[in-house]
């Protein structure tokens, strides 16, 4: 079964960088060396899934996913006091249905940012939720602690 994020997730997640709460993301290649980035685009995309546009297709997040698909990001609104963490698998996604949809539910400072689409997209299945610690929402068979 997969996680089921709460609409106070999805929406927290959707109005991120609308509110000046911008998700910083992990992911870590081959050589185990984690990287951390800020990326504005990043969007519900179902109840289980979370979206990214990425404007560079050539480098970085995109190169370490295609490695270690296993990535994890962060959320926090201080004034709302709502923080959690969601780990989960990342996949690059070309499909130009899917690449529209998450373009089109970027920010629109985002989206002004690569005005010729020439980014993708990477959808990420969400594993497990972490707040306060706590593991809350977890992938059936998922075996990761909050550590």
């Amino acid at each position: 079964m997969a996680v089921e994020l709460t609409e106070e997730f999805q929406t927290a997640i959707n109005n991120a960088f609308t509110d000046g709460c911008p998700i910083i993301w992990t992911s870590a290649g081959a050589n185990g060396q984690p990287s951390l980035a800020f990326f504005g685009t990043t969007q519900a995309y179902s109840s289980h899934e979370i979206a990214i546009w990425m404007r560079t297709t050539n480098r970085g997040f995109l190169q370490r996913i295609e490695e270690n698909p296993q990535v994890a990001m962060m959320y926090r609104n201080a004034p709302a006091r709502l923080t959690f963490q969601v780990h989960g698998e990342a996949r690059r996604v070309d499909d130009p249905a899917v690449k529209k949809h998450v373009y089109e539910h970027a920010a629109e400072a985002e989206r002004k940012a690569d005005p010729d689409r020439l980014g993708t997209a990477v959808i990420v299945e969400v594993v497990r939720v972490i707040q306060r610690g706590q593991v809350i929402m977890a992938r059936d068979g998922d075996t990761g602690t909050a550590e």
